[in-house]
């Protein structure tokens, strides 16, 4: 059975901050066989339709990897609500697990980012 990542962000209104997170998640989305993108509000795809979307191709096990860099209120309270509900209503199972942001791999890449923006503003 296989398991659908799903990659978890905000959401916004506001198109361009969308494209900047699909512009993060790309490399992931390309590597990654059968992953997706999904917001969890104020932006399509929301996560109930890419796990209808699952459902619809086969797939009954998911695991969200939220592009969160805490755990605050969303991810404690919003997001296992959201999940109870669509483990209820579409027979799946979701996995809910930690915020990008608790990889100490994340921190490294910021740290790496901002050696490459201090190396360029030398001279």
């Amino acid at each position: 059975m296989s398991n659908r990542i799903i990659l978890l962000a905000h959401g916004s209104s506001d198109k361009r901050w969308c494209e900047t997170f699909e512009n993060l998640a790309t490399p992931t989305l390309t590597a990654v066989a059968d992953s997706r993108i999904a917001y969890m509000e104020l932006a399509e795809p929301s996560l109930d339709d890419i796990v209808a979307e699952g459902v619809k191709d086969g797939v009954h096990q998911f695991t969200i990897v939220p592009l969160f860099l805490a755990a605050g209120r969303h991810l404690r309270k919003d997001v296992p609500a959201m999940i109870k509900g669509l483990e209820e209503t579409h027979g799946v199972a979701i996995e809910l697990a930690p915020p990008i942001g608790e990889n100490p791999q994340l921190g490294e890449a910021i740290k790496d980012v901002v050696m490459h923006q201090l190396s360029g503003m030398k001279g």
